[in-house]
């Protein structure tokens, strides 16, 4: 069965970067790619204008509301139209002809529950067009997928780099063996050099964990440098990713320990906010 990406882009200043990770995961995967772009919920009727019109204003004013809602309507079909043939030709660009492309309404989680089913792989953004970047918000939809998505979701940083090397945050727990699995057989890892890391403290049983994990994937062939450091996950591994340069973080969506404040909590990973890299998280 062939591999499928879906890839969701919009106006955002991490479109470009969506499709170029897309594509260097379709190249490494020999996979098509589903670009998707989402159009949102349909603005509701001006059927609730006061009273006080009269029939004849009233009506007047329902038509022209109409005829706007009608031309906001088409012209956010164009944008969308143009955000995909340019997403498309992105992918073209580097070597993916296997290109699908999707112009949706309605809602992401839903949309992503009924597509992701024969998915490989999702991509999507750090933050969308409205994001605050003064603040480093993340996308509200970025959030809510690693929430309800149960696929591997490679959220793109703002530029893409080629990934020669990637950390693994691992704490032991079932999300993150996930991680250590999909980099050992996946063939995006193919010639990746890997850094395995638990923060925390230094017990028996986390430096059995941390073996355990070291020796899967050189079992696998894709041998790890495997460390175990001290201190808060976030700040360690973002002093760590920034210091020695790693392309890509890898970690599992859901924590164990300290380590699940950082994506699923009331609001999602400082990880996510502040690293500069992309990152694959796994459920």
């Amino acid at each position: 069965m062939t591999s499928r990406i879906i890839a969701f882009v919009d106006g955002s200043v991490y479109a470009a970067s969506v499709c170029a990770h897309a594509a260097w995961a379709a190249r490494r995967l020999g996979a098509s790619v589903d670009l998707v772009h989402m159009l949102g919920d349909r603005a509701p009727p001006a059927s609730d204008l006061s009273g006080s019109l009269r029939l004849g204003a009233r009506t007047a004013l329902l038509n022209e509301l109409a005829a706007s809602d009608e031309q906001r309507a088409r012209l956010m079909q164009a944008k969308g139209r143009a955000i995909l043939e340019d997403a498309r030709a992105i992918l073209a660009e580097a070597d993916v002809a296997d290109v699908t492309m999707t112009l949706r309404h309605g809602d992401i989680v839903e949309t992503v529950a009924a597509r992701e089913g024969s998915a490989d792989l999702l991509v999507m953004g750090k933050r969308g067009e409205a994001a605050d970047f003064a603040k480093l918000h993340l996308g509200s939809n970025l959030e809510r997928i690693v929430r309800a998505s149960t696929r591997p979701i490679l959220v793109a940083a703002r530029a893409f780099r080629p990934v020669t090397r990637a950390l693994i945050a691992f704490d032991g727990g079932p999300s993150a063996q996930k991680a250590v699995d999909l980099a050992a057989r996946s063939p995006m890892f193919e010639g990746t050099a890997f850094r395995l890391v638990i923060v925390g403290d230094d017990t028996p049983r986390l430096r059995a964990d941390l073996d355990a994990a070291a020796a899967s994937l050189g079992a696998a062939g894709r041998p790890a440098e495997a460390e175990l450091h001290p201190g808060q996950p976030d700040a360690v591994l973002s002093a760590m990713i920034e210091a020695e340069g790693f392309d890509l973080l890898v970690m599992g969506a859901y924590g164990h320990g300290r380590l699940r404040r950082l994506v699923i909590g009331s609001t999602t990973s400082e990880m996510l906010r502040s690293c500069k890299v992309s990152v694959v998280l796994t459920r």
